[in-house]
């Protein structure tokens, strides 16, 4: 279990208690100061005060908990415009939409994929791009984001 399968564990609960979906985590380490990035949604939208009483609770628990080494900075947003894809689920969740793919190696001697989102099968994220199906294995994919209509 990697350091953000185990921080998205521990948060999941905490974010959907107080009524808003946990998007997904990032977690950058750096010499200094690390970032903890936590993406939340809402039907009705997400606002700074939202944020802010997420960051708040989340805060605490984590002050509690201590799941990561030194120092980081936590920082609670909305998904933006260029939503990022964490979950499996999510992948069939937002077929039909745009995405963008950056692999963590290469597959097909690419590391960077653009088409149509048509879900998943087995354990491939398959998109259309110009014209054909790709599918690239979940496990290889660093990372995913829903791309706006031209």
């Amino acid at each position: 279990m990697t350091a953000v399968d185990s921080l998205t564990g521990l948060l999941e609960p905490v974010v959907e208690g107080l009524g808003y979906e946990l998007v997904g985590v990032e977690y950058h380490p750096s010499g200094r100061q690390g970032l903890l990035r936590v993406y939340i949604d809402h039907p009705e939208g997400i606002g700074v005060d939202d944020c802010a009483r997420v960051s708040h609770q989340v805060s605490g628990v984590l002050d509690v908990e201590d799941p990561l080494p030194g120092e980081y900075l936590l920082e609670v947003s909305s998904p933006g415009l260029d939503r990022p894809v964490f979950k499996p689920a999510d992948f069939q969740r937002f077929a039909g939409e745009r995405v963008r793919l950056r692999l963590r190696g290469l597959v097909d001697g690419r590391r960077k994929y653009r088409g149509r989102l048509l879900g998943l099968r087995g354990e491939s994220v398959v998109i259309e791009e110009s014209g054909g199906e790709v599918a690239v294995p979940l496990a290889e994919i660093d990372r995913a984001n829903l791309e706006l209509e031209p």
